[in-house]
């Protein structure tokens, strides 16, 4: 497979998912984020919104405690079965044609299979909580707490089924800060890049 794929992972607040968005119509690309919910609830029969809820996240904080929780006789659990659906529906993706993948381990799930750009997008705490407060409506007294338990399942997450560490400058191509250098110019980055 020979497709340019551009995987961005994100710290939760940093605008990862707009700059994947707007990457993609500058680029004349589709963008998967919220399609890959649909596209793994047709192919499991779950709930879109138990996908959107544990597609990235660990029901425990821990990736130890994750280890433990919810398995099945045979030791698989839904979270499992969820990470077999997206993982095919990511490769599926792929094969297809050069697209930009916002989230779900797509970096790792493609390392070894696409020509792939693996961008980390991340920002200060501050900048990060002023986001989710002005996009999202979170109240001005807990985005911190929210943005620190959001950061702390999706690294447990990446963790668990990858086996390396959430952020760590190895696994990816490109590290931009949003906060310093704005949404605008990280697209233009990760645009010029491609």
């Amino acid at each position: 497979m020979k497709n340019r794929i551009i995987t961005i992972s994100r710290e939760f607040g940093s605008g990862g998912r707009t700059i994947g968005k707007e990457v993609a119509e500058k680029l004349g690309i589709p963008c998967y984020d919220q399609q890959l919910i649909e596209k793994a609830s047709e192919e499991s029969g779950l709930a879109k919104e138990f996908i959107a809820e544990k597609g990235e996240y660990t029901a425990q904080k821990g990736w130890f405690a994750n280890a433990f929780s919810d398995r099945s006789i045979n030791g698989m659990s839904t979270q499992d079965y969820l990470w077999l659906v997206q993982r095919k529906v990511i490769l599926d993706i792929a094969e297809k044609g050069p697209c930009v993948i916002v989230g779900r381990c797509a970096d790792y799930i493609l390392k070894d299979t696409a020509d792939c750009l693996r961008v980390f997008v991340h920002s200060d705490m501050e900048k990060r909580m002023e986001r989710i407060v002005k996009l999202y409506g979170e109240k001005e007294d807990t985005p911190e707490k929210r943005l620190k338990d959001k950061d702390k399942k999706r690294s447990a997450y990446y963790h668990f089924y990858t086996d390396m560490e959430w952020g760590s400058v190895e696994n990816y191509d490109i590290l931009l800060n949003s906060g310093t250098l704005g949404i605008e110019k990280c697209v233009d980055i990760i645009a010029g890049l491609y």
